[in-house]
């Protein structure tokens, strides 16, 4: 097999999967725009909710304390704010998560076969 045949041959093959690529392509978009929704949702509530502008931060009297949101609305706690220091690790984890859930998310699609090309050739 010649190069040129090579070549012409994986261009081929390419182009006849081009559909599927696409498809593949826009499931795992779709995926991680949901991981990414889902996995900063809840730090950018918790974020607001202890913001200096927030309900919350207003109630403790203590300087240097903020009240921390519960689910019981009439219970107040007041935690010193050098316990909520940005730490290395937070750059790390919400990342590693999401690879997580996308490649987890890619395994389940996989599984149920959604990505088979099932056209006789």
């Amino acid at each position: 097999m010649s190069l040129s045949t090579f070549f012409t041959s994986q261009i081929d093959r390419f182009t006849t999967r081009w559909p599927l690529l696409l498809y593949a392509t826009a499931w795992t978009s779709l995926l991680t725009v949901i991981v990414a929704v889902a996995s900063f949702s809840p730090e950018m509530a918790f974020v607001s909710a202890i913001s200096p502008s927030s309900s919350f931060s207003r109630g403790c009297q203590k300087q240097g304390t903020f009240r921390v949101p519960l689910e019981l609305p009439g219970e107040i706690v007041c935690l010193p704010t050098h316990l909520f220091v940005r730490s290395k690790i937070d750059l790390i984890v919400p990342p590693i998560f999401a690879a997580v859930v996308v490649a987890g998310s890619a395994w389940v699609v996989r599984s149920m076969g959604l990505l088979e090309d099932h056209d006789p050739r």
